[in-house]
Order: C-alpha cells, then structure tokens, then sequence
C-alpha cells in the first residue's frame, strides 16, 4: 500500500521550497544549463554542462500553494528575463535559492518539459524569457 500525502502537509512542502526561491535579494533563480541534467544530488558543472541564462524571481514571485485533485500548485506570477551568459543549446535547468543552494532540477524542451521554452538554441548576450513556472507535487507517495 502506498502512502498518501493529504493537502496540508503537501502543501506546507511546496510552501518550503517556493518560500526559499522567493526569498530576499538577490532571490531565487532558474539556471539554464546545456548538456544532461546531472543525478540526484549531483554537480550542476561537469563535461557539456554550460550556464547559459539566469532567470530570477521576484521577492513574492510565488503565492501560496493550493490543492486540487490530488495535486498541490504554486505558481511563479514574476519572473524576470535573463541576459545569455553563453552560446549553446538548453537541455536543463536548476531552480537555486537566494543563498545559492540548488532544490531541484528538471528538463527543458519546446513542450511536454518540466520548463518549456519557445527555443531551445541560446545566444550570448540575447534576452531569455520565461512568461510561467510552476512547483507541483502530488498528494500521493510511496
């Protein structure tokens, strides 16, 4: 039998992670990376993994979580564009705290990615933008 995770704890959980990206200046930020995204706990540096962009949060960019059908949101209303640091091709992204610890890291694609962007080829020195980002976990464990 699996776990299940009722609405108040899982939300609390995604309150904590989007409480430490929103943060105080400078806040939380998505990193856009090129090459694989790294295992679980592993380097955000490595062989074929560039940053490219810089996205940050505002200070209240996420609201509170809430719950629905088995799912618990909070959704980034501001995010700010990012100036390119690098040339290449996106492949992932970290989301890091204010105090630049990483909480998570997921793909990136043109769609079905956890962070789709309308392009995957980066420029230096090009505005990177990214309109929403949400934090989604569900209500069901293990």
């Amino acid at each position: 039998m699996s776990s299940l995770w009722y609405d108040a704890t899982t939300e609390a959980a995604v309150n904590a992670v989007t409480a430490l990206l929103n943060g105080s200046s400078p806040f939380g930020r998505i990193e856009i990376y090129s090459g694989t995204q790294p295992a679980l706990n592993g380097s955000l540096t490595g062989s074929g993994q560039v940053l490219l962009a810089t996205l940050a949060f505002s200070a209240t960019a996420f609201a509170a979580a809430t719950a629905a059908s088995g799912t618990v949101t909070a959704t980034a209303t501001t995010i700010t564009s990012g100036t390119a640091a690098a040339t290449g091709t996106a492949g992932w992204f970290a989301l890091v705290t204010s105090g630049g610890t990483t909480v998570a890291t997921g793909t990136v694609g043109t769609s079905g990615a956890d962070l789709n962007l309308s392009s995957l080829s980066i420029t230096s020195g090009a505005t990177v933008s990214c309109s929403a980002f949400a934090i989604t976990m569900s209500e069901t464990g293990s």
